[in-house]
């Protein structure tokens, strides 16, 4: 009798074993590719959606636009990819002409396509502001005439490009620039922010959102004239594994309580 006994509390130790593992199982996995400049916002914001919705894990991978863009292009799993600029997104979105898409790639989800987030292009300074830097216009004018260390994003980062425009709006040339010694690069925002806070630079160009970030004070923000909108797109993958669970985490970031984990670094909501 004893031995019976036995054999059925394994049997029951097994079955609660097997459950656990299909349980286990049936969690699903969401990998979201992300611009650097939305690092601290959504960090905050998994530990909010996972608590609501156990049965999903995500996973976070953090880079520049351009770099991601590439990683998706070339395989790799993403369920949903949010970019600091439409540059990226237009890449791999086959609804667009092929000056914005000429490789006629096809990964964005047909219908998943919103512009989520707006972000400001700051200018940032080390605590000690040592040029006494207070505007873009004073910023030109160094750039031309004085001394002066400037930190921006490579040309293939959206922080970056939004840079160049704002040189093009001064009718300043960045290629001179860097080889007088003007400028040195990030290959993300995050980089061009470090080279800020630890003062190797004079000053930096930036989100307001890494500043805010950083503990910075934004110096001055640049127009929609000089550098157009800077807004953030995100979509669904075409080969998501789970087109569903990331259609639903995408509503989520749309909502208000997502919205105020985003409000409260800088961003602001896409009407």
């Amino acid at each position: 009798m004893k031995k019976i006994m036995m054999m059925v509390l394994a049997l029951v130790l097994a079955v609660s074993v097997c459950a656990g593992a299909a349980a286990e199982t049936l969690k699903t996995e969401l990998t979201v590719f992300a611009a650097a400049s939305l690092t601290e916002s959504l960090t905050e914001i998994k530990a909010k959606y996972e608590e609501a919705n156990p049965d999903v894990t995500l996973v976070f991978n953090f880079d520049s636009s351009g770099t991601l863009k590439t990683q998706i292009q070339e395989g790799a799993v993403c369920d949903v990819f949010i970019s600091a600029g439409q540059k990226q997104m237009n890449q791999l979105d086959i609804t667009k002409d092929e000056e914005k898409n000429p490789e006629r790639l096809d990964f964005v989800k047909d219908g998943s396509r919103i512009d989520l987030l707006e972000n400001k292009v700051a200018l940032v300074t080390p605590a000690d502001n040592p040029k006494g830097i207070k505007t873009f216009d004073q910023l030109a004018e160094l750039l031309k005439d004085g001394e002066l260390l400037m930190a921006m994003g490579n040309s293939d980062v959206p922080v970056g490009q939004y840079t160049q425009k704002i040189l093009a709006y001064y009718g300043l040339n960045e290629e001179d620039l860097a080889k007088a010694g003007k400028i040195t690069y990030g290959s993300n925002v995050k980089e061009v922010t470090t080279q800020v806070v630890e003062g190797s630079v004079d000053c930096g160009i930036v989100y307001a959102t890494d500043a805010f970030s950083a503990g910075l004070d934004v110096i001055d923000t640049a127009t929609a004239e000089m550098c157009g909108q800077v807004i953030y797109p995100a979509a669904v993958m075409k080969n998501s594994a789970a087109p569903d669970a990331a259609q639903a985490f995408l509503n989520y970031l749309r909502g208000d309580e997502a919205m105020k984990v985003f409000e409260g670094i800088g961003f602001s909501p896409v009407p």
